[in-house]
């Protein structure tokens, strides 16, 4: 008896896996451009630019946009930034040491202050003047701040500048004590120089993080004069019952943020490209 023919297969088990592959990226693409287009017709923009982007009422956030509230941010980044670089190489330091009771001071301030939000460490701030009769921040508002994003970010900054200074070998410690230096010599003119190095694309990310972690400066009541980006969108933003200068403050943060983030990627590729 004759075999019977063969009915063909279905055209998909047919395509191969990079065909499969190229049709599904564009059938991606086709419902990604059918969602922009609904979007596109659906959104009501003359009611978007009346109150998100009116230019009349983003004139009034200028000059005192550049002139106090992003000097202000960049005060208050840069002052809590270096605390937290001093105290979170101190606890690597504590955390690697041979001393237990080193270690453990350092493992308890990380995981507390790693686990607590940061506005509440905001808060907790402002009352210590009640908690400790006639103590007072050095340097006002300003320090109240440094202080809040200080303390916050050590407890990261610690765990990084860990990973960096456990990632130097062994053998740079063994050859710098072979040729006579001390530990405590050997760590900071061996170990932490090359550690410093290793850890510059996580720490441009701390700062961007810290950047942006004061804004929480918004909800301390702060007066004018020490407005960030955020309170003073905000501010203005009830003044003349619109969001424009919310939506100023934000493009100004993006300003800051976008070329630090892309530094941070291009010092990490180089690192990567490095080993």
């Amino acid at each position: 008896m004759a075999d019977q023919p063969k009915t063909a297969e279905p055209a998909r088990a047919k395509l191969s896996p990079r065909k499969k592959q190229q049709v599904s990226r564009g059938i991606q693409y086709v419902v990604l451009v059918a969602a922009l287009v609904a979007l596109a017709f659906y959104a009501d923009w003359g009611s978007l630019a009346q109150n998100f982007a009116k230019l009349d009422v983003a004139r009034q956030a200028l000059p005192d946009l550049f002139t106090i509230a992003l000097r202000n941010t960049i005060i208050y980044t840069v002052s809590g930034f270096v605390f937290s670089f001093v105290v979170g190489l101190l606890l690597a330091l504590m955390r690697l040491s041979p001393v237990r009771p080193y270690r453990w001071i350092a493992i308890v301030y990380i995981e507390i202050f790693r686990g607590l939000p940061a506005l509440l460490i905001f808060i907790m701030i402002t009352f210590l003047p009640l908690a400790l009769p006639g103590f007072q921040v050095p340097f006002g508002t300003y320090g109240q701040v440094a202080l809040g994003l200080g303390v916050i970010g050590a407890a990261y900054q610690a765990e990084v500048f860990r990973a960096g200074l456990q990632a130097v070998p062994k053998g740079q410690t063994e050859a710098a004590r072979s040729l006579g230096m001390s530990a405590t010599r050997a760590q900071f003119t061996v170990v932490i120089p090359q550690a410093m190095r290793l850890v510059i694309p996580p720490t441009t990310n701390q700062f961007v993080a810290l950047l942006k972690d004061s804004s929480l400066v918004l909800f301390l009541g702060v007066s004018s004069e020490y407005v960030e980006l955020a309170k003073f969108g905000n501010d203005l933003a009830s003044q003349y019952a619109n969001a424009t200068p919310i939506m100023v403050a934000g493009v100004t943060y993006l300003i800051v943020t976008i070329p630090l983030g892309y530094l941070a990627s291009r010092l990490e590729g180089r690192k990567g490209r490095n080993r």
